[in-house]
């Protein structure tokens, strides 16, 4: 996927595709490959895929916060030209998303979250492992999905490079800290954006309940489940993940 990127200005990303711009943001510890099914996927469908490479480790260390992150993705979707894009986000990413969606809902015209952070307050502290053996990382990447087997050796890999490089580690749990603060359940009741959440049942890191309360929270939601499945319905599931997704998109017509 590497080759693929695109750098321009301060902005490396994938994009695939014409049509309505669906801007993919991943989580903490999810690289863009996480999301394969959906950049395969969509494009034929009359989608552009865009996947921007969020500069989690590579902002100042005060500035390594949720907030800074959605600015990031207001000056991408400026700087490309988007008039109303799509968002769909995972973990951190849906996170970012719904804080994007809060404060600029002119430019998102719909929004997606899966396994999303923003409500639950220990969802992020207790999903990104802090120093350890290879062991326990391995442990704690397999526990993101409900079959381990999805943690393959190049995955527990990066998540163990990514905590054992200390300015990786520091934004990392800065990050984590940035998103318990940031509560967003007095937000989401204003935020009228249609928004589609899709959930695996057996979500460790955010659990179903999560999901619920925002769905109850969240005026124009609907909520589709994703039997035997983790936090991370878009690696796990990746078929019933496009299908619940471009059902949802006809429907309400995107």
């Amino acid at each position: 996927m590497d080759n693929q990127l695109k750098t321009e200005g301060k902005f490396e990303y994938l994009e695939i595709g014409e049509g309505t711009p669906i801007i993919i943001l991943h989580g903490l510890m999810g690289g863009l490959s996480n999301f394969e099914g959906v950049q395969n996927y969509f494009p034929d469908k009359g989608y552009k895929v865009v996947i921007p490479q969020l500069p989690l480790y590579s902002m100042p260390i005060l500035k390594t916060k949720v907030s800074k992150f959605t600015d990031f993705i207001k000056e991408f979707i400026d700087f490309k030209g988007y008039k109303e894009v799509i968002l769909l986000g995972n973990s951190l990413g849906g996170h970012i998303a719904l804080l994007a969606t809060k404060l600029y809902p002119e430019k998102i015209k719909a929004l997606v979250i899966t396994g999303s952070s923003g409500l639950y307050e220990s969802a992020m502290g207790e999903s990104y492992p802090k120093r350890g053996d290879y062991e326990y990382i391995k442990a704690k990447a397999e526990n993101v999905f409900y079959d381990p087997k999805v943690a393959t050796k190049e995955i527990v890999d990066e998540v163990y490079a990514v905590v054992n490089d200390r300015n990786k580690l520091i934004r990392t749990l800065a990050i984590a800290k940035s998103a318990i603060r940031h509560n967003m359940a007095k937000d989401l009741p204003n935020m009228t954006t249609p928004t589609c959440i899709i959930w695996g049942k057996n979500d460790n890191v955010t659990p179903p309940e999560v999901a619920v309360d925002f769905n109850k929270l969240l005026p124009d939601s609907d909520l589709f489940w994703i039997d035997k499945c983790g936090h991370a319905a878009m690696m796990e599931h990746p078929d019933e993940f496009n299908s619940i997704l471009n059902s949802w998109l006809e429907a309400r017509k995107f």
